[in-house]
């Protein structure tokens, strides 16, 4: 197991409770690899990073656990999990299910003004995708998914596939350099759009279907070409 590697301290904001920023910006740097799997993290130095007390440390290293990026082990500390072969499966089988429903309500109940929005994010994704701008590319890949549950209505959706695809993120971050390039994703992303655009409920099933199917084809090559981050099979 490594320790952890700190990073520069981060100033944190009044707008958000202090243990759901340390919470996000962990989430972040585990997701993006910057934190590797393996690391030990410590409060101590957590605490010392954000300036703040233990507790709301302690708050979002439960908050991690609960989205399978951590393992808290009694006496031992804080470890960031290596990756789940089968979480990922899973979640992307619960998330694929939900937004199915969420896209075919999407088609129906989407304004002109919301797809204008989409098509603003759009143009986004592909300017970051162009400037090789990973993260930024990834906040707008959520955004956009995001987008679609507020068309439909239906936020709390939203809340339930964070808490299910932390582990899916650090395989699709992981796919962007050469797997599953942002190009394919967006053109995926516009087919979607399109079938939102004719307001066709079975088309824009069809293809968000096809979107998160593609979670099945990269986990193999990125498990082959990082063994070392991910469970043996059948842990």
């Amino acid at each position: 197991m490594s320790t952890q590697i700190i990073s520069p301290s981060y100033e944190l904001s009044g707008t958000l409770p202090v243990n759901q920023q340390v919470y996000r910006l962990l989430r972040k740097e585990i997701v993006e690899c910057t934190i590797p799997p393996g690391t030990l993290l410590s409060e101590k130095e957590i605490s010392s990073r954000f300036s703040v007390s233990r507790q709301p440390v302690r708050e979002a290293f439960i908050k991690l656990a609960e989205n399978g990026l951590v393992q808290i082990l009694p006496q031992r500390g804080t470890f960031v999990r290596k990756i789940s072969a089968k979480r990922v499966a899973d979640g992307r089988f619960i998330r694929c299910a939900i937004e199915c429903s969420i896209v075919r309500r999407a088609a129906l109940l989407v304004t002109p003004a919301q797809l204008l929005e989409l098509e603003h994010n759009l143009n986004r994704q592909t300017l970051a995708s162009k400037n090789n701008q990973t993260s930024e590319f990834l906040a707008l890949d959520d955004q956009f998914h995001q987008m679609l549950t507020g068309i439909a209505d239906c936020p709390l959706a939203w809340e339930t596939i964070e808490n299910i695809k932390a582990t899916m993120d650090r395989v699709r971050f992981l796919t962007l350099s050469e797997v599953s390039p942002p190009d394919s994703l967006i053109a995926q992303h516009y087919r979607i759009f399109d079938a939102l655009t004719r307001r066709d409920p079975g088309a824009a099933e069809a293809a968000i279907n096809a979107h998160l199917q593609e979670m099945i084809y990269t986990i193999t090559p990125i498990e082959r070409q990082n063994q070392d981050w991910f469970e043996p099979e059948g842990q």
